[in-house]
Formats: C-alpha cells, structure tokens, sequence
C-alpha cells in the first residue's frame, strides 16, 4: 500500500476533496488582517450593502476604525471584553471591528435574550463594554447592565443608513437614549489606538452556547480558528473574489459570523443585511442584490421555498447555497431543487469547533443512508480529523454508530471560567460534541442525533431525527420535531410536533399511520401534535427541550 493510499484509509473522506480543497491554506492572523487587506485592494468596492444603503470597504474601514478609538478612550483595553446584541446591520459590522481594532474580545448576543439571559452573559465574561440597540437599551438593558462590570455603552437605531424603513422588518422607532449613538461615534474621526495589534492566539470571540442543554457556555474561539474557517469556506467554494454574500444566518450566531461575514471580507466580497430574517424581505433582496453565496437553517430554506412569491429567479444568482445549523431533511433538499433549481449543500459545526467541520464538497451531493433516511452532513475538511467513538471512548468501525469527535485547528481550547466542563468536553484537546453519528467506509459523515435526544421505547433506541425526516416528505408537513414522552407502560412513547405548509391540511391520526407505514413499530409516533409554528432558537434550530416540557 502506497503512503497516499494508507492515508486515505484512515482519513477516506481526503479522497472526496479536490486538490485545491486539500492544499495548505496560510490565512492572515485574523479576519481583521483580510479585511484590511481587502480595504488595500479594493477600497471603492462595497463592504456592506443594508436595503438601499451601501459602504465601501474604505468607508467601513474609516467607521470601525473611529468605534475602535472609542473605545479606547473609554478604557477599553487590549483583551477586555466587549458584548454586542445587535441583529444583522451594519452597526453589528461597526461595533465588531471597532472592538477588535481596539484589541478586544467580543461577546456576540442574541437580542432575543431576556434580561436573565443578557445578564449571566455580562457578568461571566466580564464584559465592560455593551454595543446594542437603543429599544433594548431603554427597556430593558440599561438596568442589566447596571449589574455587570459593563462601564461603557453604545446604542444603535437600525433604521439608520438606509431610507426605505420596510415596515416588515423595520417598524420601529428611534429612541433617544442617555449613552453614546454608535454612528455618532463612527462618524466623530477618531483615531483607531495603533498599538492593539492581535494575533491568531488571541481569543476573537466567547461565543455562549444556544442552552438547548443546559445554562449556556462561552466557547473561546480564536483567531486563528475564525480565520481558518473562513479561508477553508473562500477557498473550498466557488465564489469569485467581489461577489455577495447573503447574512442569511444571523452574525450574533457562530455560522454567520464566520462562514458569512469572515469569509466574506477573506474575498473581499459584499456582505448583504437585511436585519433579521422574514422569508419576503429575504426574497426582495436576493432579486435586489444578485448574492453568490448564503448558509441558513434548514428552516430557512423550508420558510423560503413556502412563500407564495418565490420563483427560481430568486435563487438564479447563487453558485452555493449551504445549511447548517439545523438538521437538514432530503425531502427538503429534493424538493427544493425541484422547484428552485439549487442544491442546498449541508454541513456540520459547533460553536465549539467554530462552525463547520464537515461539509459537502460543491462538485459532490450528499448521499443518504438506505438504512436510516439520513442525509450525510459531508466530510470533514483535509485539516480536520473526526473519528466515531464508543461509551469507552475507543473509536468505532466504519458504519457504526457512536459519539462524534473533532480535531482540528478550528476546534476552541474550552470554555470561559470553566477548568471542569473543558476537561470533559476537550480531553486532550479533542471536541467530543455529544452527537451520535456514524461514517461510512468512503469518508461521509453522517449525525444521527443528540445523544441526551434519544428515546427509549421498551427498550429500543429511537432517534428523532429518524421520525423527523419521515414526517418531512409527507406533503403537508413544513416543520417536524420528535420527543420522547412518558408512557406507563413502555417506559417512553414518541410524540410528533408539526407545522403545516400554507393552505395545507391534515390531520394528526393520518400523519400518525404515515409513519406507521414506513416505520418500525416502535418508531412511529403513538401521539402527533399540530401546531402552527414549532419553538425555534433565532439560529434557526427547533427547540425540542421546549416542547417536552409542560406547557
């Protein structure tokens, strides 16, 4: 056996990567060195496009530069924390560079976060600065923030930058607020501290993890992390330097962040906002701004392909489309392409790994599982090894199943203020993600579930998702989410969340013996609950915690 051919047996999925996708990357340090590289370049060229509004890289740069001395002048110092709760705008950009160039960690929040949410965030990293909307300020934030180390604050009215208001999205009002406007302070000309050089060890982000499972995590990505995931997404897909890229994933979220923004700027390409998603905004400005590129939920995508407007001119301008985040069901996948044209590519991630660690390759589709239905999320990238262990922790064969395991130079070191949850969850530097999966004999992975989300029915293992991608090509069924419920006699039963497409009609007994059909006796949902929207994170992912509690 050759070296190569030895290589590929223990990591077959090098094999399904181009050369081009398994040459060497030399990233810049950060996503601020290509950024600022791409200011060099090509300083005329739009950074940012927001409705009717524009900046240009020499703009943006100019901008973020003035946050940054900020910043500094309010004692914001190298490595300090500084938290931003904004949706995709350009203020979200503003804030994120001006923070780096003034040497800090940032702290993304989801604003829709609750006061206890914003809070446990503040107050475990520490954070001493907030950037945030001026509505969040006055209702809520500025008593939060009174009880946290923050000293410095700075609001933002997303209706700023660009005139057309669209009251779908953008229905709110200004407020007038009693701390700095981030604009104002863009705009005031000063000068950006010189001395806040970062490197790829420093730490760009403490990402806190969705708390799907439990009180929410702050992940320690690094530069060198963000910027090598951004270079793998530039280089592995085939999107010209210059080109749009779509902020279909919201930039507070690890996905948007980096595979939208980061490997944006690495191209120096048009990063397009349209403040938070609503699938007809969405759709206006796909025809509007003609991007190459986006990643979303699969949710996305479902919400997108049922609205009454979308036609495949709305997607005609995209080399890639990508899902993450949300398990993406092959119902979806065919239907979609039958209908618009494109073939979403899926993929998988962690905050902790910073985003993707497994992708489908552009030339290459997916294959699904004959045994269990499941789409593969693709194969880990040249630089990334994954292995399938067992409850000893010692790796499984090919095709059987156990928890996922990720090395690579994307994966965080722990967690922030956390010795005991790192050691567990990085023993020796390896991300065990808790996801049950399996890789087949060619390098495809595929997850098959959480592992605290399987279901135990008389002793028989039931994973969700197995039920779920049932439930997706039945032709009435837009969102599917499966639980285990409490049952007398086999321990659990499984019960079925749906959502209906619009106009759609059925009714739980039918949806019911649907996969009584198709499915193991055990399997199928005994229970099936209608609902008109399932609970979902605004990453995009169904909250089934949420729906095995009582409500």
């Amino acid at each position: 056996m050759t070296t190569k051919e030895s290589v590929y047996a223990a990591m077959p999925w090098l094999a399904q990567l181009s050369e081009a996708q398994r040459a060497p990357l030399s990233p810049p340090p950060t996503v601020l060195h290509a950024f600022r590289a791409a200011a060099a370049r090509t300083p005329e060229h739009p950074a940012l496009a927001y409705f009717d509004a524009r900046l240009t890289y020499r703009e943006t740069d100019a901008l973020s530069d003035s946050v940054a001395g900020h910043l500094a002048a309010r004692d914001v110092e190298r490595g300090d924390r500084v938290a931003i709760m904004l949706q995709n705008s350009p203020h979200f950009v503003l804030a994120l560079l001006g923070a780096w160039k003034a040497g800090a960690t940032v702290v993304p929040l989801n604003p829709m976060y609750k006061s206890g949410e914003v809070g446990h965030a503040l107050r475990d990293s520490g954070a001493t600065a907030l950037i945030c909307s001026d509505r969040a300020w006055v209702d809520h934030l500025r008593e939060t923030a009174a009880d946290s180390p923050v000293r410095t604050a700075l609001t933002a009215c997303e209706r700023d930058l660009q005139t057309r208001d669209d009251p779908r999205v953008l229905g709110f009002d200004r407020v007038t607020t009693d701390v700095d406007d981030l604009l104002a302070v863009a705009r005031a000309g000063h000068p950006a501290p010189a001395d806040r050089e970062l490197d790829g060890d420093d730490v760009a982000l403490i990402s806190y993890t969705s708390g799907t499972s439990g009180t929410p995590k702050g992940a320690l990505n690094l530069h060198r992390g963000v910027i090598h995931n951004a270079e793998r997404q530039r280089t592995g897909h085939p999107v010209p330097p210059g080109a749009g890229y779509f902020a279909l994933a919201p930039l507070f979220h690890i996905t948007g962040l980096v595979c939208e923004l980061a490997a944006c700027f690495a191209n120096a390409g048009t990063l397009v906002l349209a403040y938070r998603f609503d699938a007809g905004v969405v759709l206006d400005a796909f025809l509007e701004h003609r991007p190459a590129y986006t990643v979303g939920p699969s949710t996305a995508f479902m919400a997108l392909g049922a609205h009454p407007a979308a036609t495949r001119d709305h997607f005609s301008s995209f080399l890639v489309l990508s899902s993450g985040g949300a398990p993406l069901p092959p119902a979806l996948v065919e239907t979609f392409r039958a209908r618009f044209g494109p073939y979403i590519r899926n993929g998988y991630g962690l905050t902790e790994c910073t985003a993707p660690c497994a992708s489908v390759p552009p030339e290459k589709e997916a294959p699904v599982d004959p045994a269990s239905g499941t789409l593969s999320v693709g194969v880990p990238g040249p630089d990334t090894v994954v292995r399938v262990l067992d409850e000893t922790g010692a790796e499984v064969p090919f095709g059987a199943q156990g928890e996922i395991a990720v090395r690579g130079p994307q994966v965080v070191p722990g967690y922030w203020g956390l010795p005991e949850a790192t050691a567990a969850t990085f023993p020796d530097g390896e991300l065990r993600t808790g996801d049950i999966g399996f890789m087949d004999p060619d390098g495809w992975l595929y997850v098959v579930d959480r592992k605290k989300d399987m279901i135990n029915a008389s002793g028989f293992k039931v994973w969700p998702r197995e039920v779920e991608d049932v439930l997706y090509t039945h032709p009435a069924v837009r969102e599917a989410a499966v639980v285990g419920i409490p049952d007398a006699y086999r321990g659990e039963t499984v019960k079925a969340y749906v959502s209906l497409r619009p106009g759609a009609s059925a009714e739980p007994a039918e949806l019911s013996a649907y996969c009584e059909q198709r499915l193991a006796a055990y399997k199928y949902p005994r229970e099936v609950e209608i609902l008109a929207e399932l609970p979902k994170t605004t990453s995009g992912k169904i909250l089934r915690r949420e729906l095995r509690s009582p409500r």
